[in-house]
């Protein structure tokens, strides 16, 4: 590549990136995944568009993967424990009980009126099957729901893909056919497995590294947890295990450890997990078209897309829900709620890249399926809740706390921003009763800062500056979300509750 044609490139691809960024507040606005407007970027882009020839598989495949790293890495590190912890067990059910009914239902159907073998239709199955956490939770950001509800929800979205893709690969790679499926099972179980104890080592000793060592600038903080995300999958990968599930489960382990400037680095990696949706689908959209679709393409899209939707994720949802006993009425929104995104094309790609025998058929029937049922369910979400009434979520959100280090002072900067559903609001400084040794050092309140003392009465939207030793730091925390859960009188009423 020449620098002019670098340039061109950089130039292109500033304008792209600047289109899709402001096409994010439209599928806000209008309830529709992000996903579809960069796939239409995407073809818009293509041969009968700008003329931009994309038609390299392997390589989109390769950076498929890359891309959903990233984007499991932003769900595990924006994910709260406390919030998915109920919802674990049966989320782990519903992506791997529920993802092999699926597979089972869609392979079935698709044989029995499109005709296709066998291996093609549970491929099919398989590619599709999986929910995508970043188009689920584009649409339900408009959709309160209650956090048993929207937790098993995101447990599902970032606990699927990693059995998905074993099972992918295995169904496109010459293993197929040559061992049987204890074997092919047992491969898949031990991968997961050992990803998953690979991931928590690596997040936890991530953690445990960053909380002892200040870094001199807090960007460095988001590029180091990145870089732990990426080294789990990475190492994974390497020893042959499973790295979307390591990836996934260094993430949650940092996401939720007590880390230097957590909210710079949630939006960093949000940031981050946007460029990789962009790029990824543009991508895939200009991929989609160099084989355009044909009648019997979008026919059988059509066909596997109802059979997923209304059958095959309905009965993978009921089944896995039976041990739960969980509402009729949440069980339909979850299975409505099921949306397809990134995931099942970039596993689309898999087989593509691996040449196998139907693999550009498969691709574009995967397209139209994600394209068209995206559509259909995606901005029929709010009133599906409210018509099975599910909807009115339980979080309440009334702290923002963000912590920096001091370094040699062995101390650490608490920044809390008392939002209005907080009872801080109305409380003296003196009436927190933090820990010895902590202290509010500075309050700012409509842009101007003061020096409280301990008869300061504290208002919404103030910013507090509280400094505490570092032995001390997480117990100053917990009382500062004590006193805005419970007021000032909060050691008795947490005694009572």
């Amino acid at each position: 590549m020449t620098i002019a044609q670098l340039d061109q490139f950089l130039l292109f691809g500033a304008i792209v990136l600047l289109l899709a960024v402001l096409a994010v507040r439209a599928s806000v606005r209008f309830g529709l995944p992000s996903l579809l407007i960069y796939l239409a970027m995407g073809i818009a882009l293509g041969e009968n568009g700008l003329g931009v020839r994309f038609e390299n598989a392997e390589l989109a495949h390769g950076l498929g993967f890359a891309a959903l790293v990233i984007i499991l890495a932003e769900g595990g590190l924006t994910t709260r424990w406390s919030e998915v912890r109920g919802s674990v067990l049966p989320g782990l059910v519903l992506a791997t009980v529920g993802v092999l009914v699926s597979i089972t239902v869609v392979a079935v159907i698709v044989h029995a009126v499109l005709g296709f073998d066998w291996r093609l239709a549970f491929l099919l199955g398989a590619v599709t099957s999986p929910t995508d956490a970043a188009a689920v939770f584009s649409v339900l950001r408009k959709v309160p729901l209650p956090r048993r509800l929207s937790g098993l929800l995101e447990a599902e979205s970032g606990l699927n893909d990693a059995p998905t893709v074993l099972l992918v690969t295995v169904l496109s790679s010459s293993a197929f056919g040559k061992e049987s499926a204890a074997v092919i099972a047992g491969m898949i179980v031990f991968q997961l497995v050992l990803g998953t104890v690979l991931g928590f080592v690596i997040g936890w000793g991530g953690a445990w590294l960053l909380r002892r060592v200040a870094l001199p600038a807090s960007g460095l903080y988001p590029l180091a947890i990145v870089a732990f995300a990426v080294l789990a999958y990475a190492a994974s990968a390497t020893a042959h295990a499973s790295g979307f599930a390591a990836v996934y489960v260094a993430s949650l382990l940092l996401g939720n450890a007590e880390l230097p400037h957590r909210p710079t680095v949630r939006s960093f990696i949000e940031g981050l997990a946007w460029l990789a949706q962009i790029g990824l689908f543009v991508m895939l959209g200009l991929l989609a078209w160099p084989a355009p679709l044909g009648p019997y393409d979008i026919l059988a899209g059509l066909v596997a897309g109802v059979a997923l939707t209304f059958f095959a994720r309905p009965v993978s949802v009921f089944v896995s829900m039976l041990p739960f006993r969980m509402p009729v009425l949440e069980q339909l929104f979850l299975a409505w709620a099921g949306l397809r995104g990134a995931v099942p094309i970039v596993l689309a790609t898999v087989p593509l890249a691996a040449g196998l025998r139907g693999a550009g058929q498969l691709f574009n029937i995967v397209f139209v399926l994600v394209s068209v049922f995206t559509l259909v369910q995606g901005p029929t979400l709010p009133w599906v809740a409210k018509l099975l009434r599910v909807g009115g979520g339980d979080e309440v959100r009334d702290l923002e706390i963000e912590t920096a280090p001091l370094g040699r002072l062995e101390a650490d900067l608490l920044e809390i921003r008392i939002l209005p559903t907080s009872r801080l609001a109305g409380v003296e400084v003196g009436e927190l009763r933090l820990p010895p040794g902590a202290s509010v050092a500075l309050v700012v309140r409509d842009g101007r800062s003061l020096v409280p003392g301990s008869t300061t009465v504290l208002r919404v939207d103030d910013d507090l500056l509280v400094v505490a030793p570092r032995r001390i730091r997480d117990a100053t925390e917990r009382r500062l979300r004590a006193v805005s859960r419970f007021g000032r009188l909060a050691s008795w009423l947490e005694r009572r509750s």
